[in-house]
């Protein structure tokens, strides 16, 4: 009997040891088709409100490429959970790039081609719902790493972000002469193209398939799980702190081609900041673990207020680069730090469903900020904009302070 016992843990131990390559394999997967799909939106932020004003019979509407996208990530969220619980991640990512990211490409890149405006937004609206599958690529580097692995998995996720902040502003610039013919074309058959190299390696993927909640799972209604003060401020810093942000990232180029300043410069500017969103992640959880997430969730809004004051300062290349680091840095805390604290809302069962209807809040106040950048922009330029944004951080200061008074009542009243 020892012996079969021993034999056993000898036969688990190989076959966790045969797993680790796969493991490694399925992850290096999800980082590259992170990067590649990260490379699409970022390009899509970069330049579609540049073409977008140069295609719109009304300047006013040069953002809306942009917000476009955006629905179609709103639009296309909880679909594509539903659709990947029923045929897998696999083939749900396969759709998402190959729809989205292949169609999404050439579509855009016809509608420069026939100069019309709206075949260009329809375009990007199906490079939104790529966005909308790749979302859940972090989630899928849960399911396919051991729990050791998991941490480190989400982490090289992220990174993909860090790689795409160099090549997404690249192929917003240096690819613009590429098709013949088409001024600032070639980007969007870049993306195209990537995301046929994404569909060849999501190929490979291997994900076990999600569970549902298992019979007798309780789970609460999403009213009920609302009526938490941390829910809220969760999804009030995570939402408004996202809407914020898209919002003043998608004027940024047109504020600086505004003032006079090269593509390249501009291209500059977004490589930083997106860094200053994504590098940060990599010790964002250590600060939570040190701090807690109340401070870094503070130190958001603080970092937030800093974009607006430096952007109020002058419009130099200093002061652009300044207030878009501060605005990425910002983001991260908010968002990171409000997904930190959503998962302290809900039990394992009820997470698909509260991470859902998350999700939809978020992008939903994102497409409103993309839509509304460009008619800001143009009626109250950019100074003017960015002290508009004091509103919506003083929502999630005051959220905040609420939440933070109510903890020191339970604490006194616990004493």
């Amino acid at each position: 009997m020892v012996v079969d016992k021993q034999s056993r843990n000898n036969q688990q131990a190989n076959s966790a040891d045969s797993a680790k390559p796969r493991e490694k394999l399925n992850v290096a997967i999800l980082v590259v088709s992170q990067m590649l799909f990260m490379v699409a939106t970022i390009t899509v932020m970069t330049l579609s409100g540049v073409v977008g004003q140069q295609l719109s019979p009304n300047p006013a509407y040069a953002t809306l490429p942009i917000a476009i996208m955006m629905i179609g990530t709103v639009t296309s969220t909880l679909p594509a959970s539903l659709f990947m619980k029923r045929v897998g991640r696999r083939m749900g990512f396969i759709l998402g790039a190959g729809l989205g990211g292949v169609g999404g490409g050439l579509v855009s890149l016809g509608g420069i081609a026939a100069g019309s405006f709206w075949l260009f937004c329809a375009g990007n609206l199906l490079i939104g719902l790529y966005q909308g599958f790749a979302m859940y690529y972090r989630f899928a580097a849960v399911d396919v790493a051991s729990p050791g692995f998991r941490s480190k998995a989400i982490s090289l996720v992220m990174a993909g972000g860090v790689v795409a902040a160099f090549l997404g502003p690249w192929n917003a610039s240096a690819t613009l002469d590429w098709v013949p013919g088409v001024p600032s074309g070639g980007p969007y058959l870049i993306i195209a193209l990537l995301a046929l190299f994404a569909i060849g390696l999501l190929s490979q993927l291997k994900v076990p398939a999600s569970g549902e909640p298992q019979p007798g799972e309780v789970t609460r209604p999403m009213a009920s799980i609302a009526r938490q003060p941390r829910f809220r401020v969760a999804v009030i810093a995570g939402a408004i702190g996202y809407g914020v942000m898209v919002l003043v990232m998608t004027a940024t180029p047109l504020a600086m081609r505004g003032q006079g300043f090269e593509m390249s410069q501009v291209v500059f500017i977004m490589q930083w900041h997106v860094l200053g969103m994504y590098a940060p992640s990599f010790f964002t959880g250590s600060l939570i673990s040190r701090f807690g997430v109340e401070r870094i969730l503070t130190a958001g809004v603080v970092i937030l207020l800093g974009t607006v004051l430096f952007s109020n300062l002058g419009t130099s290349m200093a002061h652009f680069w300044v207030a878009l680091v501060l605005l990425g840095i910002g983001w991260n805390f908010l968002f990171i730090g409000g997904s930190a604290l959503l998962a302290a809302t809900h039990s394992e069962a009820e997470r698909g469903k509260v991470q859902g209807v998350n999700d939809l809040i978020i992008f939903s106040l994102v497409a409103v900020g993309s839509l509304m950048s460009g008619q800001l922009l143009h009626h109250l330029g950019w100074e003017t904009l960015n002290l508009a944004m004091l509103l919506p951080i003083l929502i999630i200061a005051i959220a905040l302070i609420g939440w933070q008074q109510n903890n020191h009542q339970k604490a006194s009243a616990s004493t």
